[in-house]
């Protein structure tokens, strides 16, 4: 049994290449015999008027075949509260590694993050509790985490 993570969101073309910086993803390629997403989504019967501009490209994949798809579900309204599930980004390496080294691998992803639309919400610096983490939103308001 397989799954895929679907992120509810009302501009796919902001969010897949945002999304596939910060988790090292790429984009899936269009249903074999299809040039685009979009020409897939017009052969299942898809209405050109919900398709918006673009190659409709919806999706990523991890390249190492190791996280799951992603697919950006456009739905018409915009985010209004505390995401339920969120994805933790995990660049500081865990807690065998010390925590000055993390903080350094965590605020240089959440700097890169930062230039490609994302906002810094919270960052936790437990120092009695070796941890360090940045909560963000992507640039639709969906909030991650950095660790």
């Amino acid at each position: 049994m397989g799954f895929q993570l679907a992120i509810d969101c009302t501009d796919p073309d902001r969010l897949v290449p945002f999304w596939a910086a910060a988790l090292d993803y790429r984009p899936q390629d269009p249903p074999q015999g299809h040039a685009t997403w979009r020409d897939y989504y017009v052969s299942v019967g898809v209405p050109e008027e919900e398709l918006g501009d673009g190659d409709c490209t919806d999706r990523l994949v991890d390249p190492a075949g190791a996280g799951p798809a992603i697919w950006f579900q456009v739905v018409p309204e915009k985010k209004t509260l505390k995401n339920r599930l969120h994805v933790d980004v995990m660049v500081g390496g865990g807690r065998s590694v010390p925590v000055a080294e993390r903080r350094v691998r965590v605020d240089a992803k959440v700097a890169e993050l930062v230039g490609l639309g994302a906002t810094v919400l919270n960052r936790h610096d437990g120092e009695a509790s070796d941890h360090y983490g940045v909560t963000m939103a992507d640039p639709e308001g969906n909030e991650f985490c950095v660790v």
